[in-house]
């Protein structure tokens, strides 16, 4: 044998054998076997274990039917409130009218403009309603206006009246609202109280007033906080389904949220980085796809898993007992075998959470391939020297 010839086979035999010694080849993460591996395995003492689970519809139906948003107008209710009511703090202007002749309000009083000339009006000055509700009318004493809408403190204040002033008559307007509002804050052009009106002004009529959104509607969330509960819906629902644009109550904080949800490619895509997405959600196959998907000479269509840390009753968990993290949540490993046609439909009932990690691993092909190129990356030198020294 040519001695250059015995000098390659003998150097291929010591790259196979340190090949073969190594753990393993240099890779982009771990396979498809030793994920399954992993969640086979006996967790070590005080780790948490990982729940490795095959996503058919019945799983992506049940964790489907766990995300289901509560919408407005069923947690909120579309009635329209009844007519706010005058609070304490409110400012509120009285005008009365005596008719001829007038016993109380009849003299040194202005000309109510378009009326007859025997007919006076009285201005009384603006009053703040009290902390305990009441403001004062002349002869009429002190009236509790808290609660009553202006009409309705206008026939209280007739009522006083009869008997002392000559078919009296009175008007009330509220100069200044300050107790029926709602408040806008969070990530809105100008953070603003409004005051409700008998209009019934509704969600969107506050957003508005607060100079709208600073962030893409498509990545916001609205949360209403009424009483001791909350409730939050993406923007882009409310704007879409005129339903979620409910009437807003005295009292309520509207919190414009900016949530930049995102999730993590790894592994054998068209992209390794974090990507954003929606705050209405995008399915397992929307995500895939903005990855760049599978790519054909590397990825394994049996490998595509997402990591996700899990409530502890999202679903039956087939190891047990079910360890969990320090937060209290469950580790899991989704797993989805895309040479089943099956998967592409499930693909799309499966939604991505916030800070999932979607990993392909490599085929067990690719790694051959792999090896192969580097054998014949140390072999080839070594022949082009037997050629030459020929």
């Amino acid at each position: 044998m040519h001695p250059c010839l015995r000098l390659a086979l003998i150097c291929l035999s010591a790259s196979v054998v340190w090949l073969s010694g190594c753990s393993r080849m240099p890779t982009v993460g771990p396979s498809r076997d030793e994920i399954r591996d992993a969640g086979a395995a006996q967790a070590a003492p005080g780790a948490p274990a990982i729940q490795i689970i095959a996503v058919d519809q019945a799983v992506a139906h049940r964790l489907q039917g766990q995300r289901k948003l509560r919408l407005f107008s069923e947690s909120l209710g579309q009635t329209r409130a009844p007519e706010p009511g005058i609070g304490a703090g409110d400012t509120v202007e009285v005008n009365l009218w005596e008719a001829p002749p007038a016993a109380l309000f009849g003299s040194g009083l202005a000309d109510l403009r378009g009326a007859a000339n025997t007919v006076r009006a009285a201005t009384l000055p603006e009053q703040v309603v009290d902390r305990d509700g009441f403001i004062n009318v002349p002869f009429a004493g002190r009236i509790r206006a808290l609660g009553l809408t202006p009409p309705a403190l206008e026939m209280e204040i007739v009522r006083r009246l009869k008997g002392k002033a000559n078919q009296p008559e009175a008007l009330v307007r509220v100069l200044r609202n300050t107790s029926n509002n709602v408040t806008v804050v969070g990530d809105v052009t100008n953070s603003v109280r409004m005051p409700l009106t008998a209009g019934g002004e509704r969600l969107l009529d506050a957003l508005a007033a607060a100079g709208g959104v600073r962030q893409p509607v498509s990545k916001m969330t609205l949360q209403v906080t009424r009483g001791d509960s909350f409730h939050a819906l993406p923007l882009d629902t409310v704007i879409r389904d005129p339903k979620q644009n409910v009437p807003l109550r005295a009292g309520d904080v509207i919190t414009a949220l900016f949530q930049p949800f995102s999730f993590t490619s790894l592994g054998t895509t068209g992209k390794n980085e974090e990507i954003s997405f929606e705050a209405q959600g995008i399915s397992l196959a929307q995500a895939l796809a903005r990855t760049g998907g599978l790519v054909d000479s590397r990825s394994d269509p049996q490998g595509v898993f997402i990591f996700r840390l899990e409530q502890p009753d999202a679903l039956e968990w087939p190891r047990q007992p079910v360890a969990t993290t320090p937060d209290g949540l469950v580790p899991v490993v989704y797993r989805f075998d895309l040479n089943n046609p099956a998967s592409y439909f499930v693909m799309q009932n499966f939604a991505m959470n916030n800070r999932d990690v979607l990993y392909t691993s490599t085929a067990t092909a690719a790694e051959l391939q792999k090896f192969l190129n580097l054998v014949f990356t140390v072999l080839y030198p070594l022949i082009n020297v037997v050629q030459i020294s020929r």
